[in-house]
């Protein structure tokens, strides 16, 4: 995506230099907040599988 592609959300065209600045840093500190809070959601969900790891029961099975 580069400057001449729409953006996927609506944007105002006439910003600052200092207004996009600022609101660079909002949605870094956004993402920080994200990873710090559902890190570990996160992590499962992009890491794959262990495939080395084995079940401790059969998924048809349930012991419960």
């Amino acid at each position: 995506m580069g400057p001449e592609d729409p953006p996927f959300i609506a944007l105002p065209t006439e910003l600052s230099d200092e207004t996009v600045a600022r609101l660079h840093e909002i949605l870094l500190e956004l993402a920080r907040g994200l990873e710090l809070y559902y890190g570990s959601q996160l992590r499962r969900y992009y890491e794959p599988p262990d495939t080395h790891q084995l079940d401790l029961w059969d998924d048809e099975e349930s012991i419960f």
